[in-house]
């Protein structure tokens, strides 16, 4: 198993950068339109009607350096860097940390036209799970700047989903922190559902341990499905060059998550111990695992000293390496399963599983909401605390830590949700929250006078229009 020169934890916190104080809007940045949103359908994405299979790179440069750096927010980085991602010819990056406090719409923007998509994580250093201890740090601090990372994203359709967690849970010994983990899947798809965005699927991405990384995917698709995971990914270095689909376990991995009812793909793959030339991507991208593994992701574009990087940078200048060149060439020659690539439709949930030497949880209790943070649901996040501020682990209290176990279905969207939810940065309200903020009583008497004056086909044509406009306030 590798470690990410702590990128395990330095996931991505993001700005609620619409939202200077809950409630109140501010402008927003231009989101993206053009490419079409992925969504699941059993255990498959789909773009539009076609399967979509992931093709990318996890994308992080100046990782190595012990700082975090936000790639997306780098507009000439990110303006150096996309030429090369098509020349490589992916379709998504993955992306372990942003600043919320910086503007991302130029690249946004760029990866858009490229065809590119943003599957993002959604902790920080400052702003995580504790798996020495995750009770206390399962609190609205740390919940706040995760909704806030939704917030600053959402509504750019290239970004094809969130991860709740990297490599949390990295052995057998920390197992405790899985229902955390669901807790916070299930907080966030909650918090996407009541604040009106659209269903951008949330998931997990797991550690390379043999011993409970399966039964951590069963745990995160069993129980209701305001809990279950939208997909599940793994970080797998299992083959290594020269290898085989049998020599490398991968036929292991298809027997095992055979009839897995959600999406599940390589969130990061390509093992170094020799010298790698990408075979296994024809396997990947082949029936032999179509009908379960929907791509990968390949570990990692820039070289951040541990020999990974598929080029070099050095300011300006890129420089690719023959890693670069095999992957480029591995990809060209992969071509996708036709037809749905023997996808299923299923949406069974798996079933919840039993303790056992390797996996400590006894049953699918979550731990309630905090109270501070169920009420986000309603009002946003407000402002984002972006990846310098005081932190959230050593923050609970009796409102911000959670106060027992959640019933069964408690993740469910109420009708809290507004059209809010329908700008990444700014807080905008629903048709019905439109209409309510009008003095009624003016607006009759206005109507009266319309019809008074042109009558009621003018009065009729008039509606019409006015409630068109407030959709189209609301939802663009």
């Amino acid at each position: 198993m590798k470690t990410i020169n702590n990128l395990a934890l330095v996931a991505a916190t993001f700005s609620a950068a619409g939202v200077a104080a809950a409630g109140t809007p501010v402008l927003a940045p231009r989101a993206s339109s053009t490419l079409t949103p992925i969504t699941v359908t059993g255990n498959a994405f789909y773009q539009g009607t076609d399967r979509f299979y992931i093709r990318g790179v996890d994308y992080q440069p100046g990782g190595g350096t012990g700082t975090v750096a936000d790639p997306i927010a780098d507009e000439a980085g990110c303006t150096r860097d996309v030429p090369y991602f098509t020349k490589l010819g992916i379709n998504a990056i993955r992306v372990y940390a942003v600043d919320n406090t910086a503007n991302h719409d130029t690249c946004m923007n760029a990866l858009e036209a490229a065809g590119i998509y943003l599957i993002l994580d959604t902790d920080t250093p400052k702003y995580s799970l504790n798996r020495a201890d995750p009770g206390p740090s399962y609190n609205s601090v740390y919940l706040q700047s995760v909704f806030a990372t939704i917030d600053a994203f959402a509504n750019y359709t290239n970004t094809l989903g969130f991860l709740s967690g990297n490599e949390v849970i990295n052995n057998v010994t920390n197992t405790n922190c899985a229902p955390y983990v669901k807790a916070v899947t299930r907080d966030m798809k909650q918090y996407i559902g009541s604040r009106g965005y659209r269903s951008i699927p949330v998931g997990y991405s797991a550690a390379d341990v043999d011993a409970n990384q399966g039964i951590l995917g069963q745990y995160l698709n069993c129980g209701t499905d305001d809990e279950r995971a939208d997909f599940y990914s793994i970080n797998d270095y299992s083959w290594c060059d020269p290898s085989s689909f049998t020599t490398s376990g991968w036929d292991t991995l298809i027997k095992n998550y055979t009839g897995y009812s959600i999406p599940l793909f390589m969130s990061e793959y390509g093992c170094i111990t020799n010298k790698r030339v990408f075979s296994e991507v024809s396997a990947l991208y082949s029936t032999e695992m179509s009908a379960v593994f929907s791509g990968g992701l390949v570990y990692e574009y820039s070289e951040e000293g541990n020999n990974y990087g598929l080029v070099t940078i050095s300011g300006t200048t890129v420089t690719i390496t023959d890693q670069f060149t095999d992957l480029q060439d591995a990809y060209a020659n992969a071509t996708n399963p036709t037809g749905n690539g023997g996808a299923s439709t299923s949406t069974d949930a798996s079933t919840c599983p039993s303790a056992n030497e390797n996996w400590t949880p006894t049953n699918d209790n979550l731990p309630a909401i905090p109270s501070a943070a169920e009420k986000l649901m309603k009002t946003g996040a407000g402002t984002a605390p972006g990846l310098s501020g005081a932190g959230s682990q050593n923050s609970g209290s009796s409102d911000t830590e959670s106060s027992g176990t959640a019933t069964a279905g408690s993740g469910t969207v109420t009708s809290t949700a507004t059209a809010s939810g329908s700008s990444s940065s700014s807080t905008k309200k629903s048709d019905g929250a439109l209409v309510a903020a009008l003095d009624m009583k003016v607006f009759s008497v206005v109507m009266v006078m319309l019809m008074g004056m042109v009558g009621g086909m003018v009065y009729c044509r008039f509606a019409f229009h006015f409630l068109g406009i407030s959709v189209h306030a609301s939802w663009n």
